[in-house]
C-alpha cells in the first residue's frame, strides 16, 4: 500500500512527506508546482507533476501505485487573496477537492486526510475554540475549506471512505533536521515575512490593525511547529487504518501570541530591531484564534514536542538564511 500526498512539494506538504518517508512508508506526491518546489520532496517519494482536477490522472496514480490513502494538502491558502478573488479559491479548493474525492471513491481509497483550517470558525464565541463549535468563516478561503469538509462528510455516508479532517490553527516554523522550510516566494505568513526582513530582504514589514480586542491591540493566533503538525497526520493515517470513524481534530497548542508577540521573539532569535510599520485591517482577518485540541490529544495520541515560540521562529530563520544561501 502506498499514500498519495497532494500538494506534497509545498510547505507542509514537504514536511508530510518527509515524516512519511521517515516512517517507512511508500509515498506518491502529486503537485502541479504552481509554488511548490520540486527539490523539497524527499528523494525517497516519487514526484508527479500534475493537477489534482484531472481524474483521470489520479485514478491512473491511485490505480498504478496500489493507493489506499490519500493527504490533501494542494490548494490556495493566502485569506486577503481569497476576498479579492473567491471565484480562484472556490476552483482550487471546492471545486478540485471534488474531483479528487470523486477520484478516490470511484477508485475505492478507503482513506482520506483533508488539510482543513482553523479559519472554518471565523470569529469564534468561544476561546479556546472546539471542534463542535459555531462554524461561521469570515472569508471565501474558510468557505472554501468548511465546504470540503462537508463534502467528506457526505462522501463518507454515502461511500466507503473514512476521512479526518485536521483543523490547522497558525502552522510555523521549519524541519529541525534542516531538510525543509517555508520556501515560496511572496509568502504572507507573519513569521516568514519577519525573517525576511531581518534578512534584509524587505525593508521593512506592516501590521495590519492595531486596535482589536486583545491585550496589544494586534490579532492573537495559535502558532504550531510544523513538524508536530505533520505527527498529527501521521497519527491520524494509523487512526484510519485501524478501522476508526471519521472524525475532525483541532490542531494547535492551545495558547495565542499576538502580532508584536511574534516580532519580539524574531528580534530577538535575530538580534536587531525591525522596520515595522502600521497598517489597516485586513479583510477577512479574525481578532483571535486559539485552539483546543483535547480531542487530537486524546483520540489520536498527539504529543507536541514543539510547543516554544523561540524555538519556532530560530528554526525559521535558520531556513531562511538557509534559503538565501541557495538562491544566492
Amino acid at each position: 500500500m502506498s499514500v498519495l500526498v497532494t500538494g506534497g512539494a509545498g510547505y507542509i506538504g514537504s514536511h508530510m512527506v518527509l515524516a512519511l518517508c521517515d516512517a517507512g512508508h511508500d509515498v506518491v506526491v502529486l503537485d502541479n508546482l504552481s509554488t511548490g518546489m520540486p527539490w523539497a520532496v524527499a528523494p525517497q517519494a516519487r514526484l508527479i507533476e500534475g493537477d489534482i482536477g484531472d481524474e483521470e490522472l489520479t485514478l491512473n496514480i491511485v490505480n498504478e501505485h496500489n493507493v489506499d490513502a490519500i493527504i490533501h494538502f494542494a490548494g490556495s491558502i493566502i485569506v486577503p487573496d481569497s476576498v479579492s478573488d473567491p471565484l480562484g479559491y472556490y476552483l482550487n479548493n471546492t471545486v478540485k477537492s471534488r474531483s479528487l474525492i470523486h477520484s478516490a471513491v470511484k477508485a475505492g481509497v478507503p482513506h482520506f486526510i483533508f488539510s482543513s483550517t482553523a479559519a472554518v470558525y471565523g470569529n469564534p464565541k468561544n476561546v479556546p475554540v472546539r471542534e463542535d463549535d459555531d462554524l461561521l468563516p469570515i472569508s471565501p478561503y474558510g468557505t472554501s475549506k468548511l465546504m470540503t469538509e462537508l463534502m467528506l462528510r457526505d462522501a463518507s455516508i454515502a461511500h466507503d471512505l473514512t476521512y479526518v479532517a485536521l483543523r490547522y490553527f497558525n502552522v510555523a516554523g521549519a524541519d529541525p533536521k534542516g531538510r525543509s522550510g517555508q520556501s515560496t516566494p511572496r509568502a504572507t505568513h507573519l513569521i516568514k515575512v519577519a525573517c525576511e526582513t531581518a534578512l534584509g530582504q524587505r525593508d521593512h514589514l506592516q501590521v495590519f490593525g492595531k486596535d482589536y480586542d486583545t491585550p496589544d491591540g494586534t490579532c492573537l493566533r495559535d502558532y504550531v511547529h510544523v513538524s508536530d503538525l505533520v505527527r498529527a497526520h501521521v497519527n491520524a493515517l494509523t487512526y484510519l487504518r485501524s478501522g476508526a470513524e471519521s472524525q475532525l481534530f483541532n490542531c494547535g497548542y492551545g495558547r495565542g501570541y499576538s502580532v508584536l508577540d511574534v516580532l519580539g521573539a524574531v528580534e530577538r532569535a535575530a538580534g536587531l530591531a525591525l522596520d515595522v510599520r502600521d497598517a489597516p485591517r485586513r479583510a477577512g482577518d479574525a481578532a483571535e484564534i486559539i485552539a483546543n485540541a483535547d480531542r487530537a490529544r486524546s483520540v489520536l495520541e498527539w504529543q507536541p514536542q514543539h510547543d516554544d515560540l523561540d524555538f519556532i521562529v530560530a528554526g525559521a530563520l535558520a531556513w531562511e538564511k538557509h534559503l538565501q544561501q541557495r538562491n544566492g
